[in-house]
């Protein structure tokens, strides 16, 4: 199995949108018991599986009349980056030019380096509920008054520390 190969389909489903689900089997000569499928790795790969949660019809809009209202909407989300890039493209969020970040890349910024560059970044992706909350205070310490958006136990920690908490 080429990981390359399975990398490239991987980007080409996430840069359409997709949320990439692999899905593989393995057989098992009698019914295991929990250690055994804790311990399990010797899979079969049998492919990809994309699903698409595509953004509310209304998203858009709500984007434009934010940007019309001096408002900068930026996407924070636990998403892949491209399929985060791709989502966020379709509802007015991100252009050519702008910037993504990864948690992964966030973890190796210094608190300074972070706070400087937090204004550069329109689309935040991968992250942790833990990244969230410190986007949203690196943004209150250059003075904007924050408010988020979230539809899950996990962004809990960042609508309460942001100015606004819209919970959906």
């Amino acid at each position: 199995l080429d990981l390359s190969i399975l990398e490239s389909v991987n980007s080409e489903m996430a840069r359409k949108a997709l949320r990439v689900i692999a899905v593989g089997f393995r057989d098992f000569p009698n019914p295991p018991d929990e250690k055994a499928l804790r311990d399990c790795c010797d899979f079969t790969f049998l492919g990809f599986a994309g699903l698409q949660d595509p953004p509310r019809p209304e998203a858009k809009k709500s984007v434009h009349l934010c940007k019309n209202a001096g408002i900068t909407p930026i996407m924070i989300t636990g998403d892949h980056k491209l399929t985060a890039q791709a989502i966020a493209e379709k509802i007015g969020i991100f252009s050519i030019g702008d910037k993504i970040i990864t948690g992964e890349d966030l973890n190796r910024l210094s608190q300074k380096e972070f706070e400087e560059s937090i204004e550069k970044y329109r689309v935040f992706a991968r992250v942790s509920p833990e990244h969230k909350v410190k986007i949203v205070k690196a943004l209150q310490k250059k003075n904007h008054v924050v408010a988020m958006t979230g539809d899950g136990v996990n962004d809990a920690p960042a609508l309460k520390a942001a100015d606004i908490g819209c919970a959906m």
